[in-house]
C-alpha cells in the first residue's frame, strides 16, 4: 500500500513541538501581563493637577514647522492667535474660487511675488526668533 517515508533529522514536526513551544510563549506573555497589571493596580500612579490649555510650561516649543505660529501667539490675543491659521488655511482652499482671471501680466506676477517673499521672510523670522528664545 503506502510505504513510509524515513524520519528525517534535520526537520521539527509542527504538532507538537512547535505548537507546545508558542504555548509556552503565550503562557510567559499572559502571566508578564498579568504582573504588570497587578503591579499597576497596586502602585497605581498619581493624578496630577487639571491642565489648562491656555497655559503653555515655559520648557516646551513645538515642531520647527510651527516655530512661528508659536512665536506669534507671544504677541497677539489667544483668541486671534488661534483663529488667524485656520482662516489662513480656509484662504488657501478658496484661492482658487476667488481668483477666477487668468490675469498673468508682469505686474500682477510682480506683486504676487512681492507678497509671497514678504509673508515667507515674516514666516522665517518668526521661525529663528522662536528657536532663539
Amino acid at each position: 500500500m503506502s510505504e513510509r517515508k524515513p524520519k528525517d533529522d534535520s526537520t521539527v514536526p509542527f504538532y507538537p513541538d512547535h505548537i507546545t513551544l508558542e504555548a509556552k510563549v503565550a503562557l510567559a506573555f499572559g502571566i508578564l501581563l498579568l504582573i504588570i497589571g497587578g503591579l499597576a493596580l497596586w502602585y497605581p500612579v498619581g493624578i496630577g493637577e487639571p491642565a489648562d490649555p491656555m497655559i503653555t510650561p515655559y520648557h516646551t516649543k513645538p515642531e520647527w514647522y510651527f516655530l512661528f505660529l508659536f512665536q506669534l501667539l507671544k504677541f497677539i490675543p489667544k483668541t486671534i492667535g488661534v483663529i488667524s491659521p485656520v482662516i489662513g488655511i480656509i484662504l488657501l482652499f478658496l484661492w482658487p474660487f476667488i481668483d477666477r482671471k487668468p490675469d498673468t501680466s508682469y505686474k500682477n506676477e510682480r506683486n504676487r511675488l512681492i507678497v509671497a517673499m514678504f509673508l515667507l521672510a515674516i514666516i522665517v523670522a518668526l521661525s529663528i526668533w522662536g528657536e532663539m528664545s
